[in-house]
């Protein structure tokens, strides 16, 4: 698999790509923003690791750019103690942020995670709920026959939640689902994507529950 490594700091890049090249990915490095903008357009890569601050562009601009044209899976890396900067990330349509400096093992970790929901799986079958519909073979997702444009970790929240319909599904079972680790009190990256989510397929009606202090439960029948 291909990834791209888009940030300003070489020492860094040659070292994720060592990295990254040891664990089998093939890596490519752009240290400048429009660049590193062009590069992820033109297709063929797995995965963006985008770091904030990059001459040129920032990553924030790239990323809104490539989510306008691409559902290419994101990974921001960000400055440690700047929770908005994470917090746009997400909001942007990043998959997942990893503050700097970051363990090694953990970068590995959570990359191997986003590449775990490209992998080809046994799709289940085509499911409508409440005028939402989702088809896993094609990952297509359609509000009322219409389709709605929505990430790789946007699509796989929404089909969890829809096959557990009524049901509540914590956050802890929906971060080890997605990203293979446990929740804690000030990751966001499942609630954005929830946010995210309702935005595309609600209207008047509210279709995705929160409930306080366990998680998020689609709703089966609407009043």
């Amino acid at each position: 698999m291909r990834i791209l490594i888009v940030d300003d700091d070489e020492e860094l890049s040659s070292l994720l790509t060592e990295l990254l090249t040891r664990e089998g990915f093939r890596v490519e490095c752009q240290s400048d923003g429009r660049r590193g903008l062009n590069a992820a357009l033109a297709g063929g890569y797995d995965l963006l690791v985008l770091d904030v601050m990059i001459p040129g562009l920032d990553g924030f601009e790239i990323l809104k750019r490539v989510r306008r044209e691409s559902r290419l899976p994101v990974l921001m890396l960000t400055a440690r103690g700047e929770d908005e900067d994470r917090i746009i990330g997400l909001e942007l349509g990043a998959d997942d942020y990893l503050p700097k400096p970051f363990n090694t093992r953990e970068l590995v970790a959570r990359i191997r995670a986003i590449m775990r929901r490209l992998e080809p799986r046994e799709p289940g079958g085509r499911l409508e709920i409440n005028g939402i519909a989702i088809d896993p073979g094609t990952r297509g997702v359609k509000r009322d026959g219409a389709e709605v444009e929505v990430t790789t970790f946007e699509f796989d929240i929404l089909e969890t939640l829809m096959r557990s319909a009524g049901c509540v599904v914590s956050r802890d079972e929906l971060m080890e689902e997605l990203y293979g680790r446990k929740a804690t009190p000030f990751d966001r990256s499942v609630d954005m994507h929830i946010s995210h989510l309702r935005k595309k397929l609600e209207g008047e009606k509210q279709l995705i529950k929160t409930v306080r202090g366990v998680g998020y439960q689609f709703v089966r029948s609407l009043e």
